[in-house]
């Protein structure tokens, strides 16, 4: 099918979308999968002079895993795929191996997976101008996608929505910290007592970015060079606390646009000997840090917005309506795929701008889903209860499974929250990660809709995420207890 560009119609798909990206000034090139995309792939590294290749994946953490690769084993695996050693599926943040996954472990003896190059998420990373990036899918050896696999699992969900007549459109915004400090700083201190970017709370500050400009400046031409394309940045209240919002898409490039925006950030600042913090709460007298994603369902040529009615009184449509409240009765119940450290239900605590029970509401910022805009164009919801240490690809695919479910399922949401969210009598959320993971572990419907090998092997990782936790001991015990006890 042809695709006409300003200048002229191009016949081949990805000679279009490479004329395309060329217009807008980016080099930035996604390249579809395709019999002759090795090719058109060698033409694009000779002329971008690419000399070699970084390959990489995120983790059930969202962590990201790879490495550089020469051109040759690149062209290999771009052909074939490549071995991937599954370990990355069994140790923690800390590497440490967990002892009670069935994916993989001592008793499979840590084998490669197979992980195949999606060639259309190519792209050259600015900062290192002769390498380009790709990102990995995971593959059972029949070919299927592997079960724990993050992105695997964010392919699965949008399949369904498209097979439903929906096209999902997501957009993430993210809260965080910026520290004058290095990796090696922030141990030598113990990760106490450390030095923000900017002192005092000064939110929506043009005097902040102005006088950090060369960072701010570095992170959003970055994140635009790299296909991260950013709508809004801005100081947040907090010292050193800014938030960044990036332009909404088609939901698999929105995903990952969303987790290859914390890897620019802490690339960028590590650049400039500082280090990005994406903790949902990092101090207990600041807010925390959000995450929140917009979402939309449209008509499959994207031409319709299918959450807008313009005969209903409010402007949701009944489709909206049932999104909503399959997010809100499914809240409490899929938590723990949203907030997914020990560390993310320290920030939902009354009066701080995060959720604490199950609520919705319209522009109102004390829900856990606010509805936004009454246009063709602008209705959509945010999604609140997420924050900036989420696993982006989990978040969306579990937020979309679940209002897909509440669609399919017809459920209306309860009444909407027109005051404050935090007083109001609703279901509560989950306090801490165990109680979260219990409910996870029990939930039938969470097995449905994500499937259950990825649940199981979920589970099992944050169920090894409590037990480091309970067996710590934490400064606010020494604190508390050493001398007085």
């Amino acid at each position: 099918m042809a695709i006409r560009s300003k200048a002229k119609v191009i016949s081949h798909p990805v000679m279009a979308r490479r004329a395309r990206a060329k217009e807008k000034g980016d080099n930035v090139r996604h390249l579809h999968r395709e019999p002759g995309g090795v090719d058109f792939l060698r033409k694009w590294f000779e002329e971008k002079g690419v000399r070699k290749v970084k390959l990489g994946a995120v983790d059930i953490d969202g962590v990201w895993r790879g490495k550089y690769i020469s051109l040759d084993k690149f062209f290999s695996a771009a052909k074939s795929g490549l071995g991937f050693c599954d370990v990355v599926f069994g140790w923690d943040l800390g590497d440490e191996l967990l002892d009670n996954t069935k994916v993989t472990g001592w008793h499979t003896g840590y084998p490669d997976a197979q992980a195949r190059v999606d060639v259309s998420s190519g792209r050259i990373i600015p900062w290192e101008p002769d390498t380009a990036a790709f990102l990995l899918d995971f593959v059972n050896p029949d070919g299927t996608p592997f079960g724990p696999s993050p992105r695997q699992l964010l392919q699965k969900v949008a399949k369904r929505a498209r097979d439903l007549g929906f096209l999902p459109k997501f957009g993430a915004e993210y809260e965080f910290f910026i520290f004058k400090e290095t990796p090696h700083s922030l141990r030598e201190k113990g990760f106490h007592d450390l030095t923000p970017l900017t002192p005092g709370m000064f939110g929506y500050s043009w005097l902040r970015t102005s006088l950090n400009s060369s960072l701010v400046h570095a992170l959003i031409d970055g994140c635009n060079a790299f296909g991260v394309d950013i709508e809004g940045f801005h100081t947040e209240t907090g010292p050193g606390v800014f938030e960044a919002a990036i332009r909404y898409d088609e939901l698999e490039k929105a995903a990952d646009k969303a987790v290859l925006f914390k890897t620019v950030v802490k690339e960028i600042c590590a650049r400039h000997g500082l280090t990005a913090c994406f903790m949902a709460k990092v101090n207990a007298k600041l807010p925390g840090c959000s995450g929140h994603v917009h979402q939309s369902l449209w008509d499959l040529k994207g031409d319709e917005n299918l959450f807008h009615d313009s005969s209903a009184k409010d402007g949701m449509s009944q489709t909206m309506r049932h999104y909503i409240g399959g997010l809100v009765e499914l809240m409490p119940e899929l938590t723990a795929l949203y907030w997914p450290t020990v560390n993310s239900y320290k920030r939902s605590v009354e009066n701080t701008w995060a959720p604490t029970t199950a609520t919705w509401g319209r522009e109102n910022r004390t829900t856990a889903i606010r509805v936004i805009g009454d246009s063709p164009k602008s209705t959509r919801l945010e999604y609140r209860q997420l924050a900036a240490d989420m696993n982006a690809y989990i978040g969306m695919a579990t937020s979309l499974a679940a209002g897909l479910w509440g669609i399919q399922n017809e459920v209306e949401p309860p009444a909407l929250c027109s005051g404050n969210g935090y007083e109001v009598n609703a279901q509560p959320l989950p306090r801490n990660l165990k109680d979260a993971v219990a409910l996870l572990e029990r939930s039938d419907r969470a097995r449905e809709l994500l499937g259950e090998d990825f649940v199981d092997h979920y589970v099992r990782t944050r169920q090894w995420e409590v037990r480091q936790y309970e067996r710590a001991v934490t400064n606010w015990e020494l604190e508390r207890y050493m001398e007085l006890i």
